[in-house]
C-alpha cells in the first residue's frame, strides 16, 4: 500500500513534470540579478589555457554526421593512450563550449538549455591527458581555461570505488564529472527548473558521445554513484551544487 505521504510526493512530481507548479513568484520576476555564469577560480588556483579550434579541428577525423550517430555506442575498455590537450579542448567545447553571450547572465552554447541557464559545470578527472599531471580539473567556458583544483596520484582507485567498483571508471584517460548548481534555472522556472536540469543533462552526455566518435575514443554515460563519495571527489557541498552525471572518456 502507498502511504498518504508518498501519495503527496507522487502528485507533487506529477504536478512538476506537467509544468503546473506555480513559478510566478521567481527570483527572475522578483528583480533579483541572475547568479553567475560559472564559478570563479580562486586566486591562487593555477590555469591552463586550451587550444582552440585552429589547434584541435587538425586532430579531427573526418567522419559525416550519421555516421557518428550510428557508431555511437557505449564503451567501457580503452586502451591506455593518452588524449592530447587538443583533443580533451574539443570535447570541451563540443559538451560545453560558448557561442555568444545572448546579455547579462545568459549564453548560448554549444548544448540547448532551457531559458539558456546551464546549470552544470564540468570537473574533469584527468589520468593522462598530455600536458596535464593527474588530478582534479575544473572547465571554466567563458575563459576557454582549466583550472587546476588539485593533482591526485591515486585517481584509478578514487574513481572506481566512488563508482561503485566500476573498474572502467578508473581507467579513462579522463573522466567527466557534470555538477549541477539547480539555482541557475530556479531562478527563472523555480521548482519546475529540476525537470529542465535532468533534460539538459541528456543534451551535454550525448554531444559527448559523438565527440568521441570524431577523435577515436569512447565513453559510457554513468549514473551509478556514491553521491557522498563523488561530491567529495570535485569538492562540493551536496546541497547547493552536487554530481548528476559522469562520463569517462578514452582511446579505444
Amino acid at each position: 500500500m502507498i502511504d498518504q505521504r508518498t501519495r503527496a510526493q507522487r502528485l507533487f512530481l506529477t504536478d512538476l513534470l506537467r509544468g503546473q507548479v506555480d513559478f510566478s513568484t521567481t527570483d527572475q520576476r522578483r528583480g533579483v540579478p541572475p547568479p553567475p555564469l560559472q564559478k570563479p577560480a580562486g586566486p591562487a588556483q593555477p590555469r591552463i589555457p586550451l587550444p582552440g579550434p585552429e589547434e584541435w579541428k587538425p586532430a579531427l577525423q573526418p567522419i559525416e554526421l550519421h555516421e557518428a550517430i550510428a557508431r555511437r555506442q557505449s564503451r567501457r575498455s580503452y586502451d591506455g593512450t593518452a588524449l592530447s590537450l587538443a583533443e580533451l579542448s574539443f570535447l570541451l567545447w563540443a559538451t560545453q563550449g560558448i557561442r555568444r553571450l545572448a546579455g547579462p547572465g545568459s549564453a548560448l552554447r554549444t548544448v540547448p538549455s532551457a531559458g539558456a541557464r546551464h546549470s552544470f559545470e564540468t570537473y574533469l578527472a584527468v589520468r593522462t591527458v598530455t600536458g596535464l599531471a593527474e588530478g582534479l580539473y575544473r572547465f571554466l567556458p567563458l575563459d576557454n581555461q582549466l583550472v587546476q583544483l588539485r593533482e591526485e596520484g591515486n585517481l584509478r582507485q578514487s574513481l572506481t570505488e566512488a563508482a561503485f567498483g566500476q573498474s572502467f571508471v578508473g581507467n579513462a584517460a579522463v573522466t567527466f564529472i557534470w555538477a549541477c548548481i539547480p539555482y541557475r534555472t530556479e531562478w527563472r522556472y523555480g521548482l519546475t527548473a529540476h525537470r529542465v536540469i535532468l533534460i539538459d543533462a541528456g543534451h551535454i552526455c550525448q554531444n559527448l558521445y559523438l565527440a568521441c566518435e570524431a577523435i577515436g575514443a569512447g565513453t559510457c554515460a554513468v549514473a551509478a554513484y556514491d553521491q557522498e563519495a563523488m561530491d567529495r571527489l570535485v569538492d562540493v557541498d551536496g546541497e547547493e551544487e552536487f554530481v548528476v552525471y559522469l562520463a569517462p572518456v578514452g582511446k579505444c
